[in-house]
């Protein structure tokens, strides 16, 4: 099979995606050349009533939770089509800012219906890519023949909207699933065709062994680096210098653009209150931040070798010059043992907060190859065979997660016992969510004058009354 781009944008009802849902889905498959092909995708997605969206979600989308309950797939129905339809052998799935926020959606919706959450962006020749680090790239080291949006005070944007706008390129309705990814394949185009070789050096780093061919710990070298995390400052690019290892086989970088002098000496005890410095500390005149991260491979990272910068403008692109890169790469390695306070900083840096949700359990660890049998016969299970379907899963966070799959998906399947511990643990969950949900509300409400947004919030507020569980008044 040929390989095809599929562009795809989610709309969801928060943040999170371990409590938030996905409520809309578009996209639109092309070749390689970006020609499309076949109609695009554009499907709601029934968001089930152990919700509250965040109502500050809905003000940017304008989709209510009873528009998805009339016209949208069941999460069952909506992982399936994905898993048979959209994501494909050969398939890249490529969006803005998708590895970090929309995939994580994806892996969390496969995790809860009983799908690989891993699978769909790798195996048979699959792969991911994201638009939004090639953008900054192409921005801060071959900005030509594209014109570059600012804010009100001179400072770099790299909003899809912002950038279709000042390109002249078709975006209808910005926060509009479809709209956006239309706008997204735009944008790609451009890129594409006013530098076309960064354009296919960078699609090539969606592999991560080839990055592992400039950034790795056996030939260390300087590289440049462009990262959201970096800050608006110098075209968010800057020239790193791989230094010790990370988890999971990742490496930290330091970032060359500061001098290493005041961290070389420091405790591993020093090093981690700079690392897990408090907003408040930050801000005080005399902090100063630990220039160093995890690049981790998998994420299609955007960097370079350092050559790229001698042609143009480069290294004036990124406010640096290359006798302080030498400079600080020098003082790094003149104190082996700040590297590993380094390493064995990373290597203890908790991944994230644990839940007692399995809903939320997903890098818990791996399913155990015995279980995966099960979970398959879970999601081609029908309704009637999954009312008395019990599987003795290994792992401890599928139980629970098989009776949520049958409440949201397939209600009629549970018995009474299950129905009592379902409605126990989704009365726990609104309760939680409502106090938050109530003050944004009414915030809202109070602020906004808008018909189309007071509608929704109208929406909101008889959504809330409607899955309120009946001992909370």
């Amino acid at each position: 099979m040929s390989k095809t781009f599929f562009f795809y944008d989610l709309e969801t009802s928060g943040l999170s995606p371990q409590e938030a849902r996905i409520m809309q889905f578009a996209g639109i498959r092309t070749d390689m050349e970006l020609k499309q092909l076949g109609e695009p995708v554009n499907v709601l997605v029934r968001l089930n009533d152990d919700v509250l969206p965040a109502p500050e979600a809905l003000m940017v989308t304008g989709i209510t939770p009873q528009q998805t309950q009339a016209d949208g797939y069941t999460e069952a129905e909506f992982a399936k089509m994905l898993s048979d339809d959209i994501f494909t052998e050969d398939t890249v799935t490529i969006g803005f800012n998708n590895i970090r926020f929309d995939d994580e959606f994806i892996r969390h919706l496969f995790w809860r219906n009983f799908h690989d959450p891993y699978e769909w962006s790798w195996k048979d020749g699959r792969s991911r890519w994201d638009m939004l680090d090639v953008v900054r790239m192409t921005r801060a080291l071959r900005p030509e023949g594209i014109e570059w949006p600012v804010n009100d005070k001179g400072q770099p944007v790299n909003r899809l909207e912002s950038l279709s706008s000042a390109n002249g390129l078709d975006h209808i309705k910005a926060h509009d699933a479809l709209s956006d990814v239309e706008a997204l394949i735009a944008v790609t185009q451009l890129i594409k065709e006013k530098q076309p070789q960064l354009y296919d050096y960078l699609f090539k780093l969606r592999d991560k062994n080839e990055i592992k061919k400039l950034v790795n710990l056996d030939d260390k070298q300087p590289f440049v680096y462009v990262s959201g995390r970096l800050g608006g400052e110098f075209n968010s690019a800057t020239v790193a210098f791989p230094l010790t290892a990370g988890k999971n086989g990742n490496v930290v970088v330091y970032d060359l653009r500061y001098d290493p002098e005041p961290f070389l000496n420091m405790t591993q005890n020093e090093l981690a209150k700079k690392m897990y410095a408090t907003w408040e500390e930050r801000q005080k005149d005399d902090f100063i931040k630990l220039p160093a991260k995890e690049l981790q491979y998998n994420k299609a990272p955007a960097v370079a070798p350092l050559g790229v910068l001698s042609q143009g403008d480069g290294w004036a692109n990124i406010g640096l010059e290359e006798a302080t890169i030498v400079k600080n790469r020098n003082k790094l390695l003149s104190v082996p043992g700040f590297a590993e306070n380094l390493r064995s900083l990373f290597e203890k840096k908790p991944d994230y907060k644990k839940s007692t949700d399995p809903e939320a359990q997903l890098y818990d660890g791996f399913v155990p190859d015995i279980d995966k049998v099960r979970i398959e016969s879970v999601r081609n299970a029908s309704e009637r065979d999954l009312a008395d379907f019990h599987p003795s899963f290994v792992d401890e966070r599928l139980s629970p997660l098989l009776l949520h799959y049958k409440a949201r998906n397939f209600p009629k399947t549970l018995a009474e016992d299950e129905s009592i511990a379902w409605e126990k643990w989704r009365s726990a969950k609104i309760a939680a969510a409502l106090p938050d949900f109530m003050k944004s509300l009414a915030k809202l409400s109070a602020t906004i004058s808008d018909d189309n947004k007071q509608f929704v919030l109208q929406e909101l507020q008889l959504w809330a009354e409607s899955v309120l569980p009946a001992d909370i008044d």
